[in-house]
């Protein structure tokens, strides 16, 4: 995108990748509320720096970095995990995510996992990162996003499976 005095090509940019940028965001959450808020700060630090973010040409980037490590710096704020019974399945409704939400058992897994056990899962599987970029991201060792998603994937495979059938007896029409 070529650098412009008048704001356009960033509002051309907020426009075309909210989108995405809110998925991303609600995937490394699992709240529609924390991932608004993290794609807007996200985007308010991203039009702050846009001069010299444009130039480098990845503004998306920029931001999704901005949004991980906001994402991290609210665990350590937080030291007790706000956890609800249930993951909202129609709060937010994205065709990108219809195969996870078949199954709200998967999400309920996630949800359930550590906050930095779930951003080290979204890092590497959603957004398809390196465990070295994964680690700058967040600011922790290469060993430490190995040993955080080996966790992770355990709790996920000893409290999720996709054969399982639910526990509770009822009848479920998918």
């Amino acid at each position: 995108m070529p650098v412009d005095d008048d704001g356009s090509t960033y509002e051309r940019f907020v426009t075309e990748r909210a989108p995405a940028l809110l998925r991303y965001g609600y995937v490394l959450t699992g709240d529609a509320d924390d991932a608004v808020d993290l794609m807007q700060e996200g985007l308010a630090r991203l039009r702050a720096a846009w001069p010299r973010v444009v130039r480098k040409d990845d503004p998306e980037g920029y931001t999704r970095t901005i949004m991980a490590r906001q994402h991290v710096s609210m665990w350590r704020r937080r030291r007790r995990e706000r956890l609800v019974g249930e993951v909202p399945e129609r709060e937010y409704a994205d065709p990108g995510l219809e195969r996870a939400e078949r199954d709200p058992r998967l999400w309920r897994s996630l949800a359930a996992l550590p906050r930095r056990q779930r951003a080290v899962l979204v890092l590497r599987y959603y957004e398809d990162l390196p465990d070295e970029e994964i680690a700058r991201m967040l600011g922790i060792s290469r060993g430490t996003v190995r040993s955080q998603a080996a966790r992770a994937l355990d709790k996920l495979r000893a409290d999720w499976s996709p054969a399982a059938r639910p526990t509770t007896g009822a009848h479920h029409d998918r």
